[in-house]
């Protein structure tokens, strides 16, 4: 019924969660309720409720930071982007040192290993036939296990701590020319453990086919510590022809720390990079961005009515220019503006002269009226009604007289709040009993309810006597002859008034336009019937003047209602209304009740433009703990003055249709 005058859905057009209609976000940021009340699986955990809201009040100040601060985002992307370049990046050269050195050590290492192994056999082949220098006399005096020993030492003395050697018996089934005991013991250099640092299937590979194999390794020493190294392999004879395994281990100690250096280096170098990057995008954003919001705050205090302020301009960049440009338009709105303020002060000046010069020659004419009215019966019966005729229009142009008057002084700020404590219940009383003549001549009946408790607010009874009486003369005269029901309603800090009637209503976006000056539903009817145009338009800047909302809802064919809403106190500050914009009675809600169940729809079928049946009063809630931020309230200046206008009237209606579901809901409960 948005259309009607009613309030729109809060959440149309936005993603909701399969158990209600509330999105997921919007659960979280009013409470952190996951689950719906009644849903499967039962209302939230206390606890996990608590947890909850503890969690939102941070990531909600950090999300609105975020979606509030550009150059925050810009840092931040900047930052991120750079962290994964430099990510990639040293992944990539940690990678390409890694394999150089790798690389570098594996060449190294087959020269040093290929070497060594030729020096074993020519050692091995120079004992065995007793040439000069060899260390033995002859074949069968030698033993295996010395000869292997001391080719094992012979060989690690040249690569302190760049190799280990390590020398084990074959596995083969080649008969030992010499088996004695200890020949085929593992010998290694050093602290290095021989069976646990060469893995088994480099000795399988060497048992099986001739050849020199290397494999990728872990060296285990004495102690229990092990490194990575790179086992290099081949099977060769002793002096005796026996076969055995040789092999030399080449630790990566060295290769480790060099790999560690790149990575310190690139880690150092990648933090101060980004660092580094993210403080020039933050000064590169904030040149751009200073400007941006220097214009934003300047743009503020424009809309706030310092039509003098304008931006500070240096340079000839594309930010000046735009600065240029910003004071260029500050500078014609500001001549605009005053020229429409200077219109209007002249319209206002000039309504408030002719108003006040009216009123003599107006009393001239009234007396004159009134002496033409007493003496009609001496009249023919044409000049009679012509005397009737003068006296009514007489009395219409003194009621628009009047109204110009008071709406010049709502225009000039001049209008004063005399509030006292008042019951509303006895000026609705007063209002009904002058209406009352109008509403038999209409044919109709004004119920009131909700008078049965004291509805006390300080505010100023003239001027509240003048709304109430103009929603329900206006209510009578739109109803088409049925009853006119007025209902009374406090709670917490606002009390309320609302008047229904069962007529005509209201056509979708009139419940916006109908508190505009000389505002008429249907623009063919003659100014002659009706009252002036500006009732309603007084009303709302009287409702605005104490600090309350006066809005209307309708629906075609099905009624209108009009509710004023006033805090308790004169200061107050109204947060929600304790009786629904959209009555119960309507035809959205008549539809939902038929729906609910087969009690409620017989019970909605009586005759068409009467008043239901009263139904239990709702629970009204405390306004105070209604939602909503209290936004559509119209604060008043100093001394009684009123707030700016924004459109006769048409200001806190657009924003109490846009707010209905916040307020409205918990009264309809």
């Amino acid at each position: 019924m948005a259309g009607h005058g009613a309030a729109p859905e809060r959440n149309e057009g936005r993603p909701v969660d399969p158990v209600g209609r509330i999105s997921l976000y919007d659960r979280l940021r009013q409470g952190g309720g996951l689950l719906q009340d009644g849903a499967p699986g039962g209302p939230v955990n206390p606890l996990l409720r608590m947890v909850l809201r503890w969690v939102r009040r941070p990531l909600l100040a950090a999300l609105r930071l975020w979606r509030r601060n550009i150059q925050l985002r810009v840092v931040a992307s900047t930052l991120l982007m750079s962290l994964g370049v430099v990510l990639l990046l040293g992944v990539v050269v940690i990678g390409q040192v890694r394999n150089g050195l790798q690389d570098a050590k594996t060449s190294a290492a087959q020269s040093q290993a290929a070497g060594g192994f030729k020096v074993a056999q020519d050692q091995a082949d120079a004992d065995a036939r007793g040439e000069p220098g060899a260390t033995a006399g002859s074949r069968a005096q030698l033993n295996s296990g010395v000869w292997l020993t001391d080719l094992v030492q012979q060989l690690a003395s040249g690569g302190q701590g760049v190799y280990s050697v390590v020398a084990l018996s074959s596995d083969t089934e080649q008969p030992f020319v010499d088996d004695s005991s200890g020949t085929r013991a593992p010998r290694s250099s050093g602290d290095v453990q021989p069976e646990q640092s060469v893995p088994q299937a480099l000795r399988d590979s060497l048992d099986a086919e001739p050849g020199t194999y290397m494999q990728h390794t872990r060296i285990v020493r004495s102690s229990g510590a092990g490194e990575p190294a790179l086992a290099i392999g081949k099977q060769l004879n002793d002096v005796n022809g026996n076969p055995y395994q040789l092999y030399y281990l080449f630790p990566f100690t060295q290769e480790e720390k060099s790999l560690s250096l790149v990575k310190t280096t690139l880690a150092t170098a990648g933090v101060f990079v980004v660092v580094l990057l993210g403080a020039i995008a933050w000064v590169v954003v904030r040149q751009v961005v200073t400007p941006v919001r220097m214009a934003a705050g300047i743009s503020e205090r424009l809309a706030a009515g310092l039509l003098q302020e304008r931006m500070k301009v240096t340079g000839e960049d594309d930010i000046a220019r735009l600065g240029e440009s910003f004071n260029k338009m500050a500078q014609n709105l500001q001549h605009k503006i005053q020229q429409l303020e200077e219109l209007s002060r002249m319209q206002r000046r000039f309504v408030s002269d002719v108003s006040h010069e009216l009123r003599t020659p107006l009393t001239t004419v009234r007396m004159a009226a009134e002496v033409i009215h007493d003496a009609r019966d001496d009249f023919d019966p044409v000049t009679a009604r012509s005397a009737e005729l003068l006296r009514g229009q007489v009395d219409r142009f003194e009621s628009l007289l009047a109204d110009l008057l008071e709406i010049s002084r709502f225009d000039a700020g001049a209008a004063a709040l005399e509030a006292e404590p008042i019951d509303l219940r006895t000026v609705v009383g007063q209002v009904i009993e002058g209406a009352e003549p109008l509403a038999e001549n209409k044919g109709s009946r004004i119920v009131v309810r909700g008078a049965e408790q004291p509805v006390i607010a300080e505010a100023d009874p003239r001027r509240i006597e003048r709304v109430l009486r103009n929603l329900v003369v206006n209510a009578v005269e739109h109803g088409e002859g049925r009853d006119v029901v007025v209902r009374l309603a406090a709670a917490g800090g606002a009390v309320a008034v609302a008047v229904r009637d069962y007529g005509v209503g209201l056509k979708p976006g009139e419940a916006t336009r109908v508190f505009n000056r000389f505002w008429r539903a249907d623009p063919a009817r003659a100014r002659t019937t009706g009252g002036t145009g500006l009732g309603l338009s007084i009303a709302v800047e009287d409702a605005r003047l104490h600090g309350g909302w006066l809005q209307a809802w309708g629906e075609p064919g099905g009624g209108s209602q009009f509710r004023l809403t006033l805090p308790r106190t004169a200061d107050g500050t109204l947060r929600g209304s304790p009786i629904p914009l959209e009555p119960e009675d309507s035809r959205r809600n008549r539809e939902q009740a038929q729906t609910s169940g087969p009690a409620e729809r017989g019970a909605d079928r009586a005759a068409p433009g009467a008043p239901p049946s009263p139904r239990p009063a709702p629970a009204v809630a405390d306004p105070a703990a209604l939602p909503g931020s209290g936004t559509r309230v119209v604060a008043r200046g100093e001394s009684g003055r009123p707030a700016a206008r924004r459109g006769a009237g048409t200001g806190a209606t657009r924003r109490g249709r846009d707010d209905d579901d916040r307020e409205d809901g918990p009264g309809e409960a």
